[in-house]
């Protein structure tokens, strides 16, 4: 089968695809699938954000409690409980802070389950101290053993189990997100495809015509090809911009929770990732591409069934 002309004119529309796929319902449509995929996107960044916070937030601190903490200490010599296990903390190596917390503080803690009565509870409460490590690779066993040896009784809990947890969490929001953004990129897909047979069979006089007379299916494929990844790129610019604002509104919401307790609050597009910002640009181009491929394929499956 011959191949269709060289010098034919990239705008002409000798099928009339501008009446078979017009440009109304299918960037619409387009549009609608990227938004979603935008939002997919941000969830996705989002809990990658908060995996790298807690790795590096919550996975480098201890909770050291001292029951009895104005009692002498074995080494009589170091002075108090409390004051025998700070020491020992400054002096470890790893450790880059170490701080009691105050009665007040202990008792704020417990009011969620004591209620008001928490500040005036009689119960003797242990000392908390709160410590800050250089790395989450600190010898925890070593350094309870030398505070049990020091104050006996004295217990150290590390929040790595929990922070992997919570690793784990996010981990499989981050496992949805990337499933909902297939869906949307399928159901993407399932759209052109039939806005494609719908142009097809609109103008299945013409393309028969056009066929018949030797045009290859390789032309008719890139004009229905060219036509839907122009529509799919439109689609995916709008609904990529109408994410814009909703993104980064949530994105705002949710910078308290994965940045540091005293950095400033960012502006509105300053807070969005640098990943998402790099989904948001490529969404026109994999809607085009989802365009091209869908239609290419649609539109040669099709004229296999020709006679």
């Amino acid at each position: 089968m011959s191949k269709a002309p060289s010098l034919r004119s990239s705008r002409l529309d000798d099928l009339g695809l501008r009446r078979a796929l017009g440009d109304g319902m299918l960037p619409l449509l387009v549009a609608a699938m990227a938004f979603l995929a935008a939002l997919a996107l941000a969830g996705s960044a989002g809990a990658a954000a908060l995996v790298r916070h807690w790795q590096q937030g919550a996975a480098t601190t201890l909770t050291v409690q001292v029951p009895t903490p104005l009692l002498a200490a074995t080494n009589a010599a170091a002075g108090t409980r409390l004051e025998a296990v700070l020491a020992l903390l400054h002096a470890s190596p790893g450790v880059t802070a170490a701080r009691a917390l105050s009665e007040q503080e202990l008792r704020a803690l417990l009011r969620p389950w004591l209620g008001e009565g928490a500040a005036a509870s009689p119960l003797p409460l242990p000392a908390v101290i709160a410590v800050r490590l250089a790395t989450d690779a600190a010898d925890l066993a070593d350094l309870q053993s030398r505070l049990a040896a020091l104050a006996p009784g004295t217990l150290v809990e590390s929040h790595g189990a929990w922070v992997h947890r919570l690793a784990l969490l996010a981990r499989s929001l981050q496992a949805c997100a990337w499933l909902a953004l297939a869906v949307v990129a399928a159901v993407a897909a399932a759209v052109v495809a039939v806005a494609t047979r719908a142009g097809l069979a609109a103008r299945r006089d013409a393309i028969e015509i056009v066929h018949g007379l030797g045009a290859a299916d390789t032309y008719i494929a890139a004009r229905f090809a060219a036509r839907t990844t122009r529509l799919a790129a439109l689609g995916g610019l709008v609904g990529s911009l109408a994410a814009l604002p909703a993104v980064a509104g949530l994105a705002m919401l949710a910078t308290p929770f994965v940045a540091a307790p005293a950095a400033p609050p960012p502006t509105f597009l300053a807070a969005l990732p640098g990943e998402l910002v790099l989904g948001l640009t490529a969404l026109p181009l994999f809607a085009a591409a989802i365009g091209f491929v869908t239609a290419q394929t649609t539109v040669r499956l099709w004229l296999r069934r020709l006679p």
